[in-house]
């Protein structure tokens, strides 16, 4: 079900699909600090994962898999986080986020405020980021490949 006023359901977000099928799309979060950060967002108008049946739940969780596996093998993280959150949009979708020992708010969640880092972890995680934005394009197409594969 679409509505207009939710943000995931917009026309922009609908537009930056890196994957679609009938029940759910991938995008790029465009998240410029976090390069690969990704989103699988569920077309229907669910707010909970309990909200979709049990089919629908592994599909959703096997496109997760597959997005993590596919930006671990690329883009090459220290950790990968997953997140299925919705409080500010009650639409089921699950984030995937890469992370590095030295992004500015390692350990914490990404939406925690940035720690106060030294000059040279701060130039470190430019250098990274700059690297790591650079194999995304490679990390987009490898995601197609894997998910029209499934």
């Amino acid at each position: 079900m679409f509505k207009p006023d939710c943000p995931l359901c917009s026309d922009q977000a609908r537009s930056i699909a890196l994957w679609h099928n009938q029940e759910l799309r991938v995008i790029d979060a465009a998240d410029p600090n976090y390069p690969g950060f990704t989103r699988v967002v569920w077309h229907d108008h669910a707010a909970e994962m309990t909200d979709l049946n049990s089919p629908e739940r592994r599909h959703i969780m096997d496109v997760v898999w597959v997005v993590e596996e596919t930006l671990r093998k690329t883009l090459k993280p220290h950790k990968v986080n997953l997140a299925q959150l919705g409080n500010q949009v009650p639409h089921v979708h699950w984030h995937v986020i890469p992370r590095w020992t030295v992004d500015p708010s390692f350990p914490d969640a990404i939406w925690a405020a940035p720690a106060a880092r030294a000059v040279e972890q701060q130039q470190a995680w430019q250098a990274l980021r700059t690297q790591v934005a650079e194999l995304v394009p490679k990390y987009h197409e490898a995601l197609r490949d894997a998910l029209e594969s499934m």
